[in-house]
């Protein structure tokens, strides 16, 4: 087994103090074009693949039937940052369907938005489920199957909404999936292979509204991330920013313990990565250099400035550290 490679340094002072290591495959037609570390490192993807997760929304027929938007399908594959509108445009999904907030099954947390958070405190309210960060994904849950007439514990590994989304897990990694865990969200995720989840992603940047349902699937929850980048994550965060300044020609989308995808129609991609000891802040630098030596993402636009290289300040304001690509990364 291929160590994890060090992809993202801090440098404080003129030494170096910590090294972030991880993997990274880029996938294209022909398979994999280049890659660091261990491409057949098994992880578990977390929310980088909620547009996986999604196809089972559009391929039942569901979304259609639910007369649901592009805004909608971008929800669905978002780890939202529990806004106003995030929160709003949930709960109206649900009431669409004739569902409301108690049908969920993924929690309650306190809103990231600080904005949102601050209403709350301020208004004596608690969090409910709608401002969980992962309500669209189980929005979309709960519209499938309403729509096939599943049972209402929807996050059950037995489910057939479930079971769907490891058949299409499978057949999109090409692979058999490695076991499962629970997600924050309390939904099963999938365990596969760096490789599998990059060849996923290049699918989806292969996809075409002419193509097959699969294909006409794929190329819809992508083009709704792109139009929509706000609603995938939030103001202020890597992913809405960096999709942004891309011009909606590439999909990116973060998950838990340092997992980057990315989704490149034009280039035909698709980009896997994962940081070894989990840290965001280097997965958000590593997807970052990967997505300008791609030649997709302008290294001095300011949202790529923010993060590459990342300049750390401390309370008084002054630069302090620089967050910075490791030697020979990418």
């Amino acid at each position: 087994m291929t160590k994890p490679q060090p992809m993202v340094e801090l440098w404080r002072g003129g030494i170096l103090e910590s090294s972030h290591a991880g993997h990274a495959v880029i996938w294209g037609p022909g398979g994999i074009v280049e890659a660091w570390g261990d491409p057949m490192t098994v992880i578990f993807p977390r929310s980088s693949c909620k547009m996986i997760q999604a196809l089972p929304l559009i391929e039942t027929g569901a979304a259609d039937a639910a007369g649901l938007t592009e805004a909608h399908l971008a929800l669905a594959c978002a780890s939202h940052q529990g806004e106003a509108r995030h929160v709003k445009m949930a709960g109206d999904w649900l009431s669409s369907i004739g569902l409301a907030e108690p049908d969920l099954r993924c929690g309650a947390h306190e809103p990231y938005d600080k904005t949102e958070r601050n209403r709350l405190i301020k208004s004596d309210e608690s969090p409910c489920q709608l401002h969980n960060n992962c309500s669209g994904k189980h929005c979309g849950f709960l519209t499938v199957t309403r729509h096939i007439g599943g049972g209402p514990e929807y996050v059950e590994i037995d489910h057939p909404l479930q079971r769907a989304i490891r058949e299409a897990t499978e057949e999109v990694t090409g692979e058999t999936v490695a076991g499962y865990g629970i997600d924050g969200c309390s939904a099963p995720n999938f365990a596969v292979s760096l490789s599998g989840l990059a060849r996923a992603m290049a699918g989806f940047a292969a996809a075409s509204d002419s193509g097959d349902a699969r294909s006409r699937a794929m190329y819809r929850l992508t083009r709704a991330m792109t139009t929509y980048p706000e609603l995938v994550a939030g103001n202020g965060e890597a992913c809405t920013d960096l999709m942004r300044a891309m011009n909606g020609r590439v999909a990116i989308k973060y998950g838990a313990e340092a997992v980057y995808t990315a989704i490149l129609p034009d280039q035909r991609l698709g980009i896997a990565l994962k940081i070894a000891d989990g840290s965001k802040r280097a997965a958000v630098s590593a997807i970052t250099s990967l997505l300008v030596q791609a030649g997709v993402l302008d290294p001095g636009h300011p949202a790529s400035k923010a993060r590459l290289p990342a300049v750390q300040s401390n309370c008084r304001g002054h630069a302090v550290a620089e967050l910075r690509p490791a030697a020979g990364f990418p």
